[in-house]
Parts: structure tokens; C-alpha cells; sequence
């Protein structure tokens, strides 16, 4: 199940499309380029071809500038294949997972390379990099048992469901049905007030609740997509590659659970992965 077929508020763990507005034009004399070296897009459909079209667009008036631009899709003929494409950009075909796999562990091996990379989050993939995260724990410590695990207590939040495998557990501080093209800026368009929640900080507090209540939980490990230009969210993969070592230093002293959120400041999706002795 997406995140996006979980909330029916319209909210996702990624900011959805928008139009580009006035503010997101950037000055070269009020603010430096933002410098990427790799960005992966998830997907290449509607989501995929409405991102490449907004980095290009942020490109061209200088808010960000990237090395190159990858797009993984299975289907050799989705949307971004078929149409014009910035430069420095390529279609990979392959499964999500697939790619990850190798890409991760690519980013692994060479931090120092892959620190300006980040990923663009589609609202409609799965836990992709929870799911990286079990599958790199298995890979490690391959006599112990390594489990997915549903939620021993749910967040304060708002509004939350688990998927029906229980694997996954979506979160939101949405109770209304929020706007499609919502970037999460500090006023919330919904309520028209001052947004005084996000997500990181609620899944600390959750952990810190856990700990006081003598429940052994680790993290709270947060990938957090944020929004870089012209409604673009992204996730550094410097936080994945500092996630892979934070869950090896941990584990290696013996069992740990973790708490792991792909997240925006209003909604996430969480999983908890459990590491026996």
C-alpha cells in the first residue's frame, strides 16, 4: 500500500506538485544555488515528469544545480522516457528496490561522493528506504533474526492508520483534507495559522515516551523530505548512509528495535524493524 492510498486527507510523505510561484524565483545576490551531485527521482509518470520539468525550471533561474538527474522507472516507455529531457538526465529501467539495492550501497562505500545526492520521494512508492534498511540488517547479520514489526504504541498524532500487513505505519497531522499542491510552509493553508508541528520532532518525542515507559526503542531514525524549489521535496542520502551506520553500531552491541519515518513535516510513514541477539 502507498502512502498516498493510506491518507485520505491528500497528505504524503513527499510535498505534492505544485505550480511555481513568484517566491521561488531566486536572486543570485539574496541566496547561493543549491549544488547537487546526483538526484534520483522516483518514478518516472505524472509525479516523475511534473519533478523534472520544476528542477529544470529551478535550474534555468538558479535555485538549484545538479551533476546529473536520474529517473528509475520499470517501464522503458513511461512519461519521462517519452518526452524532451534536461541534459545530464537518463531513464533507468529497473525496479525501485532494485535500484536502491545497488545505488545505497554504492553511497555506502563512498559517503564522501555521495553527500550532495538526494532523492526525490514519489507519494505513491512504498517504505522504499525502511525497507533498504531490513534488507541491508539481514544482509549483515545473517544468523540473526531480523523482523518487521507493527507499532507496540502509536504516535500523538492526529491521524494515523496501519497498513493491513501491519508492516507500515502512516501518520499525519492532517484532520482536514489537505491542498494537492501543499509545500508545507510555515503558515498551513488549511488552517491559516502558524504550522507548530512536524514530523521529526513528534517521532522524538514518541521515542523519548517509549524510553521513559522502559520499552528499549532506538531512533528515532527520520528520513525527512523537505521542499527545495519550486515544490520539489528531497531526501539527502547522506541521512540513508548515516542510517545504515547508526543501525550497525547498535546492533553490533546486541538486540535493538528502531523506529524508522520517511517523513515531511505533516506526514509520514513508519516502520519498526526488530534485530534479535
Amino acid at each position: 500500500m502507498s502512502v498516498r492510498e493510506a491518507e485520505p486527507q491528500g497528505g504524503s510523505a513527499s510535498p505534492a506538485p505544485r505550480a511555481a510561484r513568484e517566491g521561488d524565483a531566486v536572486h543570485p545576490a539574496v541566496r547561493q544555488p543549491q549544488r547537487f551531485g546526483t538526484i534520483v527521482i522516483v518514478g518516472g509518470g505524472c509525479y516523475g515528469s511534473y519533478y523534472v520539468r520544476q528542477l529544470e525550471r529551478a535550474r534555468r533561474a538558479g535555485a538549484l544545480h545538479w551533476q546529473r538527474l536520474v529517473v528509475v522507472d520499470r517501464d522503458p516507455r513511461c512519461r519521462v522516457a517519452v518526452e524532451p529531457r534536461p541534459d545530464a538526465s537518463e531513464v533507468r529501467v529497473c525496479a525501485w528496490e532494485e535500484f536502491f539495492a545497488d545505488y545505497l550501497a554504492d553511497a555506502v562505500k563512498n559517503a564522501e561522493l555521495s553527500a550532495q545526492d538526494a532523492i526525490v520521494p514519489s507519494p505513491l512508492m512504498p517504505h522504499l528506504l525502511f525497507d533498504w534498511l531490513v534488507s541491508r540488517a539481514r544482509a549483515r547479520y545473517a544468523t540473526r533474526a531480523v523482523h518487521v514489526r507493527p507499532l507496540a504504541t502509536a504516535p500523538a498524532v492526529p491521524w494515523q492508520r496501519r497498513s493491513p500487513s501491519g508492516d507500515t505505519h502512516y501518520v499525519s497531522f492532517a484532520e482536514w483534507m489537505c491542498p494537492i499542491n501543499c509545500i508545507e510552509p510555515e503558515r498551513c493553508p488549511a488552517t491559516r495559522g502558524v504550522r507548530s508541528w512536524t514530523m521529526p520532532t513528534a517521532l522524538a518525542t514518541h521515542v523519548a515516551a517509549e524510553r521513559a515507559a522502559g520499552h528499549i526503542l532506538e531512533g528515532p531514525i527520520v528520513f525527512h523530505c523537505v521542499h527545495r524549489a519550486y515544490g520539489v521535496g528531497m531526501i539527502d542520502v547522506r541521512d540513508v548512509v548515516a542510517a545504515d551506520g547508526r543501525v550497525a553500531a547498535v546492533a553490533d552491541q546486541g538486540a535493538a528495535d528502531f523506529l524508522v519515518g520517511t517523513v515531511s513535516h505533516c506526514h509520514g510513514a513508519l516502520g519498526l524493524m526488530s534485530i534479535a541477539p
